[in-house]
C-alpha cells in the first residue's frame, strides 16, 4: 500500500499561522495535521504501508525532513515531490506519478477523519464521503440503489447530491489512475479552469470501474483558525485516555489541569488554569493565566492572560487581556 499526500497549497485561510510553516504541519493535539492524517489512514488499511509520497511546494529542507520522519513513523519510506503551479487536484496527484502503482490511497492534507472500519482492498475504488448541509463548495457523488457511485460532480451550484467527497480515495490499480490523470493533462481537459480528479474518476467509471463510498463517523476540517481549534478539541476527546498527554518533563506549579489537554516537553505552567481542550507545544511557558479550547505552539510565553478559542504560534510573547486570538509566529503583544 502507498499513500499519496498532496499538500502544496499556500494555506491562505490559515494565515498568519501558515506564513512560516505549511498548513499540514500545524499541530493538532501535539502532532502535525499531516501526521495525524497518515496515522489514521494506516489504521484503516489492512496491509503494511510501503511508501508515503508527499507532494509539496518549495517548503525547504527542514520541512522535507519532518515529512520523511512522519513516513518512518508508520513504517514506510517517504518520498518528496513538487507541485510548482496550482493546476488542480489531478495535476497535484500526478506530480507523484512514480508512486502511483499497486494499491494506493490518495489523501489531501487539509482534512482529518474518524472511521470505525477496515479498508476493503478488494474493491476497485473507494471514495470517502460525508453528508453536508451545503454541497456547493465540494465535489459530490450520486449513488444508485446498489450503493455504487454513478456520478461525480465538481462544486455543483444547483443541488445534485449532499454527499461531499472529503478528499480521501482508495484505488486498487495505481497505474490505471496514473494513465487517466495523464490523459487529462495530455488533452487539456479542465473543469473550472483546473485539472480535476473528479474528471478522471468519471472517465474510469464510464469504462466500467466500480466505485463505492467509504463511510466515516466524523469529518474534521482544518481550513481556518476556528475549524482547526475545533478539530484540536475533537482529537483531544478521542485520545483523552492515552498515556503521556502531559509530558513527564513538564513543570506544573500551583496549576490546575482540566482534561483533556496535551502538554509538550519542557513546558512550564505557573499559577494557571489550563483546559479543557488545550494543546501546548514544547518549551512554552504560561504564567498567571487561564487557557481553554486553544492551541499554543512551541517556545511561546503567555503571562496574565485569559485565552479561549485561540491559536497562538511559535516564539510568541503575549502579556495581556482576555482575548479570542489568532497570533502568528514571532509576535509580541502586551495588553
Amino acid at each position: 500500500m502507498r499513500i499519496i499526500v498532496p499538500m502544496a497549497g499556500m494555506g491562505k485561510r490559515m494565515r498568519p499561522h501558515t506564513l512560516t510553516v505549511p498548513k499540514p504541519l500545524v499541530p493538532i493535539a501535539g502532532k502535525p495535521i499531516v501526521q495525524r492524517l497518515v496515522e489514521d489512514i494506516a489504521k484503516v488499511c489492512q496491509e503494511p504501508i510501503e511508501e508515503v509520497a508527499f507532494i509539496i511546494g518549495r517548503f525547504g529542507k527542514e520541512v522535507e525532513a519532518k515529512l520523511l520522519k512522519i513516513a518512518e513513523s508508520v513504517g514506510a519510506t517517504g518520498s518528496i515531490h513538487y507541485q510548482d503551479e496550482p493546476l488542480g487536484t489531478a495535476h497535484a496527484i500526478l506530480c507523484a506519478k512514480e508512486a502511483l502503482k499497486g494499491n494506493v490511497v490518495v489523501a489531501f492534507a487539509d482534512t482529518l477523519f474518524k472511521a470505525d472500519f477496515k479498508l476493503d482492498t478488494s474493491a476497485e475504488g473507494t471514495i470517502w464521503v460525508q453528508k453536508v448541509e451545503d454541497p456547493r463548495p465540494f465535489g459530490v457523488v450520486k449513488l444508485n440503489d446498489q450503493g455504487h457511485i454513478t456520478e461525480f460532480v465538481e462544486k455543483p451550484q444547483e443541488f445534485v447530491s449532499d454527499l461531499a467527497i472529503i478528499g480521501i480515495y482508495y484505488f486498487k490499480d495505481g497505474e490505471y489512475l496514473r494513465s487517466e490523470l495523464q490523459y487529462l493533462i495530455d488533452n487539456d481537459i479542465k473543469d473550472k479552469g483546473e485539472y480535476q480528479i473528479t474528471n478522471a474518476l468519471e472517465n474510469m467509471k464510464s469504462k466500467g470501474s466500480v466505485f463505492i463510498p467509504g463511510q466515516i463517523s466524523e469529518w474534521l476540517d482544518c481550513g481556518n483558525k476556528d475549524s482547526t481549534v475545533y478539530t484540536n478539541q475533537r482529537y483531544l476527546e478521542y485520545i483523552r485516555d492515552e498515556e503521556g498527554l502531559v509530558a513527564s518533563s513538564a513543570q506544573l506549579t500551583n496549576t490546575v489541569i482540566i482534561p483533556p489537554v496535551y502538554v509538550g516537553e519542557n513546558v512550564v505552567l505557573n499559577n494557571s488554569v489550563v483546559g479543557p481542550h488545550v494543546s501546548i507545544g514544547n518549551n512554552t511557558q504560561v504564567s498567571g493565566s487561564v487557557v481553554s479550547n486553544s492551541i499554543v505552539q512551541e517556545n511561546t510565553k503567555i503571562d496574565n492572560a485569559l485565552i479561549s478559542n485561540s491559536m497562538v504560534g511559535n516564539h510568541v510573547v503575549y502579556q495581556g487581556t482576555p482575548a479570542d486570538l489568532s497570533v502568528g509566529d514571532y509576535n509580541v503583544l502586551r495588553g
